[in-house]
């Protein structure tokens, strides 16, 4: 347990950092999976909505220190591509 006063402030704010930071992975996670659901489903209208609102909250990630930089470029690149292939098949 933190002895100072410092210390002890420095556990609350690393809490609240904490909370807002897993709840905004969450929040990317369940944006992802709804861009994967309508590439499943072959909707190609629906998956390029939901991967607008994706790439913001992505992007959002990224200057809040959720995610890197290359690892939401990736991400995005990948989920991008499988879009286009639906509309190839």
């Amino acid at each position: 347990m933190a002895n100072t006063k410092s210390a002890k402030k420095a556990l609350r704010s690393s809490a609240r950092k904490n909370s807002v930071n897993s709840a905004r992975e969450n929040r990317i996670r369940t944006f992802v999976k709804k861009v994967g659901d309508s590439i499943k489903a072959n909707d190609e209208k629906k998956a390029r909505e939901a991967f607008k609102t994706l790439e913001v909250e992505i992007m959002r990630g990224v200057t809040k220190n959720v995610l890197k930089l290359n690892n939401a470029a990736r991400k995005l690149r990948r989920l991008s591509a499988a879009i286009r292939k639906i509309k190839k098949s």
